[in-house]
C-alpha cells in the first residue's frame, strides 16, 4: 500500500515556504491559545499607537473593551469593521483615567501593505477553547495573522484524502463555534491536500457553499493547484494582505463577504496598468462570471491612480430598474466610495467639479443633459474646468449602455477621459454592427485593445460558471411539419421530401407557433417534464426557478393567461400528481414587459398588465398598481433572484417569469436553472447573453444552465453552434453538456461497469470483500449514480424506460444503493492512518437517491430570517409573517416524524426566537443549535457515566467512534476497564441491584440504547 506525506510534514513544509526567502511572514511557535493571541494583539496595538497612547499603556479593563469590539457576531460584521474609516480599521477605548478621555487605536490599514504598522505572523496547532463531544485534542492547522488578528485560516489534509475533507472540517469548526472570539476576524479559508488547493470567503456554515470554492489561476489562466505554488502566488506578502483588504467586497444585501476570483484580480490590475499608461481598453469576461463586481472594483481601485480625479460608472437607464445600481449600492455601503444618486443634473455637475476624488454612478441620459448645459459656453472657466477633468469612464455591459455615436460625443466633450468597457459578448468583425459613417463597429474599435480575457471555456473549466445543457424540441412531428409547409405553400406545391430539415424549417410559417395547441404543449413540457430541471428532488423551498421568453408581448400575455387556465383546471393539460406532491402551489407565475405610452397597443398592454399585477398581489400579499410598475418589476427581479432572506421561504418564491426581452441581459439569479425559449433564434451575442441567465453557480445539485427551445430545432442548433464558436475561444464542445444520446451511452457504460463489479446486488457480501474489491464496487456505483442523475434531467427521460430501454430495475437500484452504503461504512472502518492510500471519495453524496429527510440547513435559514441583525429594528424586518411562520412549523413537524430528538431541540429554539427575537440579535442560529446539541450530548453521556460508574472521557470516546453497523466498537474495551461495580452498587438508587455479570451486560445494552435514541439522532444533519 502506498505511503503518503503526513499532514504534519505538509504543515511544516508550508510554514517554511511562507517564512523563507523575501517573505515578511514570521513564525510564532509561542502562540497556541486564545489568551496568548490576545496578549500578542495587545502588544501590537501598544507598539503601533504610541502617539495616541502617549506613554500610558492599556489597562486590563481598557483592553477588555477592545476584546469586546473585536469579538464579532459573524464574519460579515468583521469584514464591515475591517473596511474601516478611510481604509483604517480602528477600535475605540474609553480610558479608565477619565482625564485621558476617549481614544481611537489603529489596528489594520488596508492600504498599508508590507510597510508602516503592518506585521505578518504564522501560527499553527492552535487549541480552541470551544468544546464539542469529539474534540479529542483537535487543533487548527495553520493561521496567518496580520497585526495580531487571524485573517487567513488554512486547513490541510494529506494527499491520501480529497481536499473536500478539509472543507468539511472547516464547516464543522464553524458550526461548532470555534471561529469566535479573536478568530471571528478570519476573512479567508484555504483548503488543500497538497495536490489541489482552493480558497473561499469566510461565512457561517449554512452559507459556506462548496460551489464557491475557487482555484487560483495565473494571468494567462493557467491553474495553480499545488499548495506550495499557491502559497507563493497568493499567500506571500503583499498579495495575502491585498486578498483580505483590497480584493474583497462586502455585499450588504446578502450580508456576505465576497473574495474576488483570480481572473477578476488580474483584470483589475490590467486596467490599472493601462490607466497609468493613459490607455483605454476593454475586458472580456464571460457572462455570469461577475462582471458587475469586477467593474465595481475597477471603478473603486482606479482612484488609487494619482492622475485620475474621477471615476464615472455609466449604466443604462433600464438598469435603474434592474440590478446594477442595486448591486453597486450594496457593495459600496461599507466602502470608502460614494454612489452618486444625482437626482438632478445640477447635482451631477457640482460633483463633477468638486475636488473630491470619488466614483460617480450615472446614466447616459444625465451626461447628455450635462453636455447640453455647457453648449455654447466654450471659453468660460467652468467649461474649461469640466471638459479638462481627468476621468475614467467604466461601462458595464458596454454595448448596451453606450452607443458608438454617444461615446464619441462624450469623449469629445471630456477630452482627458479614459474608457474601460466590460462585456461578456464582444462584437467582433464576424458579427460587427451595421456600418454608420465612420463610427466603430467592433468592441476593439470602440474601446481599444483587449486588456484581459476570460471566456466561457475557461470559466467552466475553473468552475466559475456552469456549462450549458441545450435541448432542441419540437411540439410536432416531421410529418406534421411537412403538412404545415404544404398548407402554407398553397398551389405552389413543393417536393418536401427533397428539402433538408433546415430548409423545411425556413419555410414554416411563424403562425404555427402562435397556435394554442403548440403553446399548451410547451406548458405541458414546463409543468410535467421539467421537474428534475427545476430541482424538485431538492424539496420545497430548495427548488430552482425559470424564465420563459417569447417573441412578442401579445404571445407572452397569451402564455400567462394559459398558465392561469391550466392552474384552474380549464384546459386539457393537467398538472401531474408527482409535481403537486412536492409543490402543491406550483406553478407560481408572473409576467413582466416594458410598457410605452406611445405604442398603439399600449392600452391593451396596460390592461393586461393590471390583471397580472392583481394576480401577483393576491399571490404574495403585495399592493402594486400600474402606476408603481417599476416597484413591481424590481420586486420580481428580487423574488426571482432569491438573494434576500425574505425570499428563502417557499411561500415567498416564484417559479416562472414570462418575458420578451427583459431579464435576458445583465440579470443575476443563481437559483434560476432553466430558460425556456419559444421564439426564433436571436443574434449570437443575444443568445449567449440569454443562455447565461441560467449558468450561475448555486448548489451542488445544479450541474448545468439548462436551455429548452421549442421552435425550429435544427436551425436553432446551428445558430447556437455559431454563437459558441464565436464566444468560447475554441471550446464550443467543452461548453455544452452531452446530448441525450451521449448521456444514454454514458449511463449504459456505467451500468455495464457496475455489473462487472457485481452482476447482482446479492453478489455483494460486504463483510467478505477485501479493500480492493470494496473500492472497485464503490467507484463503479458512484459512476453509475452520477450518470443516472445526469440522465434524469433530460426531458426525453421517462422513469418507465428503466427496466425496458435500460436493463436494470428500480428495485435493483435500491438494493445496489443499500450495498453501497454498507460498503462505504466498511471502507471507513478499514482505512487506517493518514498514510493509507485512499483513492475513493468516501464522502461522496449520492445524487439520485430520493430522500424524504427534511433539509436541516433550510430550516435553520428560515429561523435565521427571524433574527434581527445590525441596527435594524425588529419591526422593520417583517418577521411576523404568517406564511413564513407556518412554513417553519410545518418543517419542524415533518422533521419530528423522522427525528423527534432533533426536532424537539429545534422546536425549543424556534419558540424562544419567536418569543424574544431581541435576545438573539446578531447571533447565528446554527451555532446556537450546535451548542444545544453538544450540551445535550455531554449531558446524556455524563448521566450514563454516573449511572453506571464508568469513566466519562472513555464513554465520550466510545460515543464519537460508535458505528451502529459494527458489533464491536472502537473504545469498547477501554470503557469496560473503567467499570466500577462496587461504586455502582453504592450509588445506585434502584431497589434491586444487578449482579456483576448482569451489570456488565446492561452497561453495553444501555450504551447502545443511548446511542440509538439520544446521540445518533442529533448527528443526522
Amino acid at each position: 500500500m502506498a505511503k503518503f506525506t503526513g499532514e504534519q510534514l505538509l504543515e511544516d513544509t508550508l510554514i517554511q515556504k511562507l517564512i523563507t526567502g523575501e517573505s515578511q511572514w514570521v513564525y510564532r511557535n509561542d502562540l497556541h491559545t486564545e489568551a496568548e493571541l490576545w496578549d500578542n494583539l495587545r502588544q501590537k496595538l501598544e507598539i503601533n499607537n504610541q502617539d495616541v497612547l502617549k506613554g500610558i499603556p492599556l489597562t486590563t479593563q481598557e483592553f477588555r473593551q477592545i476584546q469586546n469590539q473585536l469579538s464579532f457576531p459573524n464574519f460579515y460584521e468583521a469584514a464591515r469593521w475591517l473596511a474601516g474609516e478611510n481604509g483604517v480599521a480602528k477600535v475605540q477605548v474609553q480610558r479608565e483615567d477619565a482625564t485621558l478621555g476617549t481614544i481611537r487605536l489603529r489596528v489594520i490599514n488596508r492600504q498599508d501593505v508590507a510597510g508602516g504598522i503592518s506585521s505578518y505572523e504564522v501560527i499553527n496547532q492552535f487549541k480552541s477553547d470551544k468544546r464539542s463531544l469529539d474534540d479529542l485534542n483537535r487543533r487548527f492547522d495553520v493561521t496567518l495573522l496580520i497585526n495580531g488578528l487571524p485573517m487567513i485560516h488554512i486547513e490541510l489534509k494529506n494527499r491520501a484524502h480529497p481536499y473536500m475533507d478539509a472543507f468539511r472540517q472547516i464547516k464543522k469548526y464553524v458550526r461548532e463555534g470555534k471561529f469566535t472570539g479573536i478568530f471571528s476576524s478570519v476573512q479567508m479559508f484555504v483548503i488543500s491536500n497538497g495536490t489541489d488547493t482552493r480558497y473561499i470567503a469566510s461565512a457561517q456554515d449554512t452559507k459556506l457553499n462548496e460551489q464557491f470554492l475557487t482555484k487560483w489561476v495565473s494571468k494567462d489562466n493557467n491553474p495553480v493547484n499545488d499548495y506550495l505554488e499557491f502559497a507563493e502566488e497568493v499567500l506571500a506578502i503583499p498579495m495575502a494582505h491585498k486578498m483580505v483588504t483590497q480584493y474583497t467586497v462586502i455585499d450588504s444585501e446578502k450580508k456576505a463577504l465576497i473574495l474576488l476570483r483570480p481572473y477578476q484580480i488580474h483584470a483589475i490590475e490590467a486596467v490599472k496598468n493601462a490607466s497609468k499608461q493613459h490607455k483605454s481598453g476593454y475586458v472580456w469576461h464571460t457572462t455570469g462570471s461577475g462582471k458587475t463586481l469586477t467593474s465595481y472594483k475597477v471603478a473603486r481601485n482606479l482612484l488609487q491612480i494619482p492622475s485620475l480625479k474621477k471615476t464615472i460608472f455609466i449604466i443604462d437607464r433600464v438598469d435603474l430598474d434592474q440590478q446594477t445600481t442595486s448591486s453597486f449600492t450594496s457593495y459600496a455601503e461599507n466602502d470608502t466610495i460614494e454612489i452618486n444618486g444625482t437626482d438632478n443634473v445640477k447635482d451631477l455637475i457640482q460633483k463633477l467639479l468638486s475636488d473630491e476624488r470619488t466614483v460617480l454612478v450615472t446614466t447616459i441620459q444625465k451626461l447628455n443633459h450635462v453636455m447640453k448645459r455647457f453648449a455654447g459656453k466654450e471659453g468660460t472657466k467652468r467649461y474649461e474646468q469640466i471638459t479638462q477633468i481627468k476621468a475614467a469612464f467604466v461601462v458595464d455591459e458596454c454595448h448596451r449602455a453606450v452607443s458608438p455615436g454617444k461615446k464619441k460625443e462624450i469623449s469629445e466633450f471630456f477630452v482627458q477621459s479614459l474608457w474601460y468597457g466590460f462585456t461578456g459578448t464582444p462584437i467582433f468583425k464576424e458579427n460587427a454592427k451595421r456600418e454608420q459613417g465612420n463610427l466603430p463597429r467592433t468592441t476593439q474599435q470602440l474601446y481599444g485593445e483587449r486588456l484581459h480575457e476570460y471566456t466561457v471555456k475557461e470559466a467552466i473549466h475553473d468552475k466559475a460558471v456552469l456549462g450549458f445543457q441545450v435541448e432542441y424540441k419540437s411540439t410536432f412531428s416531421e410529418e406534421e411539419l411537412d403538412q404545415a409547409i404544404l398548407r402554407f405553400a398553397g398551389e405552389n406545391k413543393l417536393d418536401v421530401d427533397a428539402l433538408a430539415l433546415e430548409e423545411k424549417e425556413a419555410k414554416l410559417p411563424k403562425s404555427v407557433y402562435l397556435q394554442e395547441e403548440h403553446m399548451l404543449a410547451v406548458i405541458d413540457s414546463i409543468l410535467n417534464k421539467s421537474r428534475n430541471k427545476l430541482g424538485f428532488r431538492n424539496g420545497a423551498g430548495k427548488t430552482y426557478n425559470a424564465i420563459l421568453t417569447t417573441s412578442s408581448i401579445s404571445q407572452a400575455q397569451r402564455y400567462y393567461e394559459l398558465f392561469q387556465k391550466v392552474k384552474n383546471g380549464e384546459t386539457a393539460i393537467t398538472i401531474d400528481e408527482e409535481t403537486k406532491r412536492v409543490l402543491p402551489d406550483f406553478p407560481k407565475v408572473a409576467i413582466t414587459y416594458s410598457i410605452s405610452e406611445n405604442e398603439e397597443a399600449s392600452i391593451t398592454n396596460q390592461e393586461k398588465m393590471k390583471e397580472a399585477i392583481n394576480h401577483y398581489n393576491k399571490e404574495f400579499g403585495t399592493d402594486f398598481t400600474i402606476e408603481t410598475i417599476r416597484g413591481y418589476n424590481r420586486e420580481i427581479n428580487n423574488r426571482l433572484a432569491r438573494k434576500k432572506e425574505a425570499y428563502l421561504a417557499r411561500s415567498e418564491q416564484i417559479d416562472l417569469v414570462i418575458v420578451v426581452d427583459r431579464l435576458l441581459t445583465g440579470f443575476d439569479a443563481p437559483c434560476l436553472s432553466t430558460l425556456f425559449i419559444d421564439r426564433p433564434p436571436m443574434q449570437p451575442h443575444e443568445l449567449i447573453q440569454a443562455f447565461s441567465r441560467t449558468n450561475r453557480l448555486f448548489d451542488r445539485n445544479k450541474k448545468y444552465g439548462q436551455i429548452v427551445t421549442f421552435q425550429t430545432p435544427k436551425t436553432f442548433e446551428q445558430k447556437v453552434k455559431e454563437a459558441l464558436v464565436l464566444y468560447s475561444n475554441g471550446g464550443e464542445n467543452y461548453v455544452l453538456a452531452p446530448s441525450w444520446e451521449e448521456a444514454k451511452t454514458s449511463f449504459l457504460d456505467a451500468l455495464n461497469n457496475l455489473r462487472e463489479a457485481a452482476q447482482q446486488p446479492s453478489a455483494i457480501q460486504v463483510d467478505h470483500l477485501n479493500i480492493a474489491e470494496l473500492k472497485k464496487f464503490v467507484k463503479a456505483y458512484q459512476k453509475f449514480d452520477r450518470t443516472y442523475a445526469a440522465l434524469q434531467v433530460y426531458t426525453d427521460f421517462d422513469s418507465e424506460q428503466i427496466g425496458l430501454e435500460f436493463p436494470i430495475q428500480l428495485r435493483e437500484i435500491e438494493e445496489y444503493n443499500g450495498k453501497y452504503v454498507n460498503a462505504i461504512e466498511e471502507l471507513k472502518g478499514q482505512m487506517g492512518s493518514d498514510d493509507d492510500e485512499l483513492d475513493v471519495d468516501i464522502s461522496y453524496e449520492l445524487a439520485t437517491v430520493k430522500t424524504e429527510e427534511i433539509n436541516y440547513e433550510y430550516i435553520l435559514m428560515l429561523i435565521q430570517a427571524f433574527v434581527p441583525s445590525g441596527d435594524e429594528e425588529y419591526e422593520l424586518v417583517g418577521r411576523e409573517d404568517q406564511k413564513a411562520t407556518q412554513e417553519v412549523n410545518r418543517y419542524i413537524d415533518d422533521l419530528a416524524k423522522n427525528n423527534e430528538k432533533l426536532a424537539k431541540l429545534i422546536q425549543s429554539l424556534w419558540q424562544d426566537v419567536t418569543l424574544d427575537p431581541e435576545k438573539y440579535r446578531d447571533q447565528n442560529i446554527s451555532n446556537i443549535l450546535e451548542n444545544m446539541i453538544q450540551d445535550e450530548q455531554f449531558r446524556v453521556v455524563k448521566d450514563f457515566s454516573e449511572k453506571w460508574q464508568v469513566n466519562e472521557n472513555d464513554a465520550r470516546y466510545l460515543a464519537v467512534n460508535y458505528n451502529p453497523k459494527k458489533e464491536h466498537q472502537v473504545g469498547e474495551k477501554e470503557l469496560v476497564r473503567t467499570e466500577n461495580y462496587e461504586r455502582y452498587k453504592a450509588s445506585s438508587t434502584a431497589d434491586t441491584k444487578l449482579t456483576r455479570i448482569k451489570y456488565r451486560k446492561q452497561v453495553r445494552s444501555d450504551f447502545n440504547e443511548l446511542m440509538q435514541k439520544e446521540i445518533l439522532p442529533l448527528q443526522k444533519r
